[in-house]
């Protein structure tokens, strides 16, 4: 295993795509973190506002907040689990490289499954985002017409 510096340099290169790829996933995941995290301040609220008094439109509103992290949840799995391939591929390209072994059925299916549990994940979160959307559009406040001399 005598390694130069020009095979190093050609590993190195093999690595920065996936690498740009698992920048964008970490991207993704600060999102869908964010998103869970105003998903879990709202419901503490409303389940502070629950423990003074009963209120329907808290319950409704506390439903939709369950099934929204639910979704979110499932995209921070597929996200991570997609870093973590795209990691074992980052590292079996290293690995191939340096010991001459072949390894690129490996490295292919783990590059496709990263990608598709990415597409998952993108998926899930635009199903949250449907959600929120449309329990925003049916909670919404209904205004009256202004009064004479208002």
């Amino acid at each position: 295993m005598n390694i130069q510096l020009g095979d190093i340099g050609h590993i190195i290169q093999l690595a920065i795509a996936p690498v740009f790829l698992l920048n964008g996933v970490c991207t993704a995941l600060m999102v869908l973190i964010n998103r869970l995290a105003r998903i879990i301040d709202r419901s503490r609220v409303l389940e502070d506002r629950l423990d003074i008094a009963y209120n329907d439109h808290y319950l409704t509103e506390l439903d939709v907040l369950y099934r929204r992290s639910h979704y979110i949840n499932m995209a921070i799995t597929l996200s991570t689990l997609c870093g973590l391939f795209i990691g074992i591929v980052i590292a079996l390209l290293f690995v191939g490289d340096t010991t001459d072994v072949t390894l690129d059925k490996y490295i292919a299916g783990l590059f496709a499954a990263s990608v598709g549990s990415l597409i998952a994940s993108f998926g899930f979160l635009l199903r949250e985002i449907f959600i929120a959307s449309a329990a925003m559009r049916a909670m919404r406040h209904v205004r009256r017409a202004p009064r004479a001399g208002e």
